[in-house]
C-alpha cells in the first residue's frame, strides 16, 4: 500500500450509471447557469426550484416542527435555506454557504452619453477583472429599475436569439501602438469601457438638437419600459456575456461559461439540501444552506454574508421552533460549514504560478482549502487540523473524491470567500469547492466530473 498522497482523476473511477448521472446534472446546472446571470436571478431560481420540491417561506410558518422546509429572502439578492431537524439547535446546524455575484459591468448612475455618433453607457466594473477580457465581445444587460412611480420594471436584453446585444469596440491594432506599450493593468482605461447602446439618431428631434442619438435611446427605452432618463439613478443594471454555457472539447468533459464563481457551488449547494432532505428524511441535525451576495467586493452590504440578515434569520428559526432561550452565538460556536466557493485550478500553460504539489487539477475532485488569503495568510480564515480531520473522514467514508488544495504560490497573489466572516461567528468552517480554470474571466472552466463531485460533497456533508 502505498503511503504518499496522489490526484487521481474521477473520470476513470466511475461506473457509467455514475458517468450519466453525472453529466445529467451537469446539463441542469448549465441551464441554470444561462437562467441565473444576476443575484436577482439565481435567487428567483433558486426559490422555483425550492417550491417545486416543497419548500415554503419561512414567513408562512409560525411553528416550525422537525422535517419542515423553509427559505427566506433577503431583499431578493441572497437567500437562506433550512430543514428542521429533530436534535437541539444548541447542539450546533450543518450549513453551506455559497455566493451568487460574479464579476461584471454595472452601469454608472447616471450612464447614456453621445459621442461620435454612437450611444454609449458608462459603466463601473464590479469584481475583479481582467479588463481587456471585456473588450469586443457581445454583452446582455440585465436588471431592474424603478420608475418615478415606483414601479419595478425587470430588464433582460441580449438572452432571447432575436434580441440585440451590445458591446466595448477595442481599438485596432492599426492605431494602438501607444497603447500596447502600456502594461496590461493600465492599457484599457476603465473610464473607457463604455458599451455601445445604439448609432441610429431620432426622427423626432428639431434640427437644432444635440444628442439625437441619445434622444432616440431614451425614446426607446420610454417606449418599452416607461422609464425617463434620472430613472437610471434608481437602477441596479448589468452587462454580461450574452454567450450561453456550452460544454468543451471533443469528448465534451469541461463546461464553459460565464459566472461559474460562484454559481456552481451555489446551485450545488441548493440541490444538495433538497436531495439530502429527500433522502433522510427527519434528519437530527438542522441543514442550512445560504446563496448570499457581494462577496466579490468584500462581503459588505445588507445583502452580504457580513449582513445582519442572517443572525435574523436564525433567531427566527430559534423562535419558530420553540427553542427560545437558545443563543444564537452557541448554536454558531457548535455548527460546522462549508465555505462554499471555488478555488482556482491549475491551468496548463501558467503551471508557474501554482504550487503542483497544493494545487487543484481540474477533474481530480473538489477541493479543500484550510486557508485562502495573501501572502502570510493574511485576511484568511484558517481551518483547524480537528476539522480538517472530521471533513476528510467524512468524505473518504462515503467515497467523495477531493483533493487538497491553495490558491496559488505565495506572493503570485491570492483572495478570499465568506469563510472568516462564518468563522468570526465561532463556527468551524472550511473552503470546500470546484476548481476553475480562467476564473473571474466572461467565459470560465471546470469540469464536470468535479461539478458533480461538489454536489455530492455537500450532500454528504448535509446528511453527517
Amino acid at each position: 500500500m502505498s503511503l504518499k498522497y496522489e490526484k487521481k482523476d474521477i473520470y476513470s473511477s466511475l461506473s457509467q450509471e455514475e458517468l450519466d448521472n453525472a453529466n445529467s446534472y451537469a446539463k441542469s446546472y448549465m441551464n441554470f447557469l444561462d437562467k441565473a446571470r444576476t443575484e436577482y436571478l439565481a435567487v428567483e431560481e433558486a426559490v422555483e426550484i425550492l417550491e417545486n420540491n416543497g419548500f415554503i417561506s419561512l414567513d408562512e410558518k409560525n411553528i416550525l416542527e422537525p422535517g419542515d422546509r423553509v427559505y427566506f429572502i433577503n431583499k431578493d439578492k441572497s437567500l437562506y435555506v433550512a430543514v428542521i431537524g429533530s436534535g437541539e439547535l444548541v447542539k450546533g446546524v450543518n450549513i453551506v454557504g455559497a455566493h451568487i455575484d460574479s464579476p461584471r459591468l454595472d452601469l454608472k448612475p447616471m450612464p447614456l452619453i453621445e459621442k461620435s455618433g454612437a450611444a454609449l453607457f458608462k459603466t463601473q466594473f464590479y469584481g475583479g477583472i481582467k479588463k481587456y477580457q471585456w473588450m469586443s465581445i457581445p454583452l446582455a444587460l440585465y436588471g431592474v429599475v424603478y420608475n418615478k412611480d415606483g414601479e419595478k420594471i425587470k430588464v433582460a436584453i441580449g438572452e432571447n436569439d432575436d434580441d440585440p446585444v451590445f458591446t466595448i469596440a477595442d481599438l485596432l491594432p492599426h492605431l494602438a501602438k501607444d497603447q500596447m506599450k502600456l502594461n496590461a493593468n493600465d492599457f484599457i482605461d476603465p473610464e473607457k469601457m463604455s458599451v455601445i447602446v445604439g448609432s441610429l439618431k431620432s426622427k423626432d428631434c428639431g434640427e437644432e438638437e444635440k444628442e439625437k442619438v441619445k434622444q432616440n435611446i431614451l425614446k426607446i427605452l420610454n417606449e418599452k419600459y416607461n422609464i425617463e432618463e434620472i430613472d437610471f439613478a434608481r437602477s441596479e443594471l448589468s452587462f454580461v456575456p450574452a454567450f450561453k454555457t456550452k460544454f468543451i472539447g471533443l469528448d465534451r468533459g469541461l463546461i464553459g461559461g460565464y459566472g461559474q464563481d460562484d454559481r456552481v457551488c451555489a446551485y450545488a449547494t441548493i440541490m444538495a439540501i433538497i436531495d439530502a432532505a429527500e433522502e433522510v428524511g427527519i434528519s437530527d441535525k438542522t441543514m442550512i444552506a445560504m446563496i448570499v451576495d457581494k462577496e466579490e467586493i468584500g462581503s459588505m452590504g445588507t445583502t452580504s454574508m457580513s449582513s445582519r440578515a442572517f443572525d435574523m434569520f436564525i433567531n427566527k428559526i430559534i423562535e419558530k421552533t420553540n427553542s427560545m432561550g437558545v443563543d444564537k452565538l452557541e448554536v454558531y460556536y457548535n455548527s460546522k460549514v462549508l465555505s462554499a466557493d471555488v478555488t482556482a485550478g491549475v491551468s496548463p500553460e501558467y503551471e508557474d504560478v501554482s504550487d503542483i504539489q497544493n494545487g487543484s487539477m481540474l477533474g481530480c475532485g473538489i477541493s479543500i482549502e484550510k486557508y485562502t488569503g495573501s501572502g502570510g495568510k493574511y485576511n484568511a480564515s484558517d481551518a483547524n487540523a480537528s476539522y480538517m480531520s472530521k471533513v476528510m473522514g467524512l468524505f473518504d467514508r462515503n467515497n467523495i473524491r477531493y483533493q487538497i488544495g491553495t490558491l496559488g504560490k505565495i506572493g503570485k497573489g491570492g483572495g478570499g470567500t465568506i469563510a472568516y466572516i462564518l468563522a468570526d461567528k465561532g463556527c468551524e468552517v472550511v473552503d470546500c469547492g470546484t476548481p476553475v480554470l480562467a476564473m473571474h474571466s466572461p467565459f470560465e472552466v471546470t469540469s464536470k466530473y468535479d461539478v458533480y463531485m461538489t454536489y455530492l460533497a455537500y450532500k454528504t456533508f448535509y446528511k453527517e
